[in-house]
């Protein structure tokens, strides 16, 4: 894990105090960033969005599809968490939490975003930061590829109906169209670029494709840190009026991350999976696509909106959180078959 994963929570926490001190020092900026817009599209994000998203695209090899029958139970198993409990607990938590517990403290208006902002980081199952995980915990690598390249072919189809089922259900307005645009525009045009850039490069020689990841790399860092910094810089003015506000998005997003992990450990147990493919399997729906949960958080609702806020502060606890439960992982390797695929 190189230092920029490892230390990626201070690097968004300084990310979004320099967005929300260039927020007060210099609004204008923003105001005029955030009117470069179109179809609800802002250009300058959705560039950064890109630029963070493209790289992790062409490390996903679709021809690692033809082992999806290699242990079934485990690839099944993420299925069924990701697509069949995670959206549905997240949802759950965001009422609870901003319905009921912090009804008092949260305006009902704000409170609907905060839990859209929930929602969509809910249905957006990792993508990338899983390989990290993965290889912290000695995953099976093969094994990973085929459970991210299915994950992404799924998200194609499901995100979309899943996401505006919970919104409406949550009695969030949702403008289908603007939703469909975002999921061509975040992950198909992505995927099909990396797929396509990855095949050229395979024509090329092996080391073709490690070689442009490791030039890429930085320029992902620059995308996410740039996005945190533009939208903790577009909410400055009500960060600093309410600062209490991103401990209380936190609280339930934390609450979901070990809940799932739990979950998905359980089962992973009890169906005595290997170490090897369990440990992967569960960090995929613990785990988020925050780059996808943010962009098209600003594409619904705006980016001065209260569900752009709670995809970043998603990126904000993912990390320490992710880490703990690779420590956990590893430390109870021995509650699991040896590794070797089943």
């Amino acid at each position: 894990m190189g230092s920029f994963e490892r230390y990626l929570s201070v690097w968004v926490g300084a990310s979004i105090l320099a967005g929300v001190v260039l927020g007060n020092l210099i609004p204008q900026v923003f105001v005029a960033i955030a009117g470069l817009e179109i179809a609800h599209v802002n250009l300058v994000v959705a560039v950064l969005i890109w630029v963070m998203i493209y790289p992790m695209m062409v490390q996903i090899d679709f021809s690692s599809l033809k082992d999806v029958g290699e242990s079934p139970r485990g690839l099944v198993m993420t299925v069924i968490i990701n697509w069949l409990v995670k959206p549905f607990t997240m949802a759950a938590l965001g009422w609870l939490f901003f319905r009921v517990f912090f009804a008092g403290i949260v305006d009902p208006e704000t409170a609907n975003e905060y839990i859209a902002g929930m929602i969509l980081l809910g249905v957006a199952p990792c993508t990338a930061m899983v390989f990290v995980w993965s290889q912290m915990t000695k995953g099976d690598p093969n094994y990973t590829l085929v459970q991210v390249s299915v994950n992404d072919i799924i998200m194609i189809f499901a995100f979309a109906p899943i996401a505006a089922f919970l919104l409406g259900v949550s009695d969030v307005s949702v403008p289908w169209e603007t939703l469909l645009i975002s999921v061509v525009l975040y992950v198909v045009l992505p995927l099909v670029a990396g797929a396509l850039t990855r095949r050229v490069l395979e024509a090329r020689n092996s080391g073709s494709i490690d070689n442009f990841l490791t030039t890429l790399k930085p320029w992902s860092a620059i995308g996410l840190l740039g996005t945190v910094t533009l939208l903790f810089g577009f909410q400055a003015e009500t960060i600093i009026a309410k600062p209490g506000t991103i401990g209380l998005i936190a609280i339930p997003l934390i609450i979901q991350s070990y809940g799932i992990f739990a979950i998905a450990y359980g089962v992973a147990r009890s169906l005595a999976l290997p170490h090897n493919i369990a440990a992967p399997a569960c960090m995929i729906g613990t785990s988020n696509f925050f780059e996808l949960a943010v962009a098209v958080a600003i594409s619904l609702f705006g980016l001065n909106s209260g569900a752009a806020l709670a995809t970043v502060v998603g990126v904000l606890v993912e990390v320490p959180v992710m880490l703990s439960l690779v420590w956990f992982a590893n430390r109870t390797r021995h509650w699991f078959p040896e590794n070797a695929k089943r």
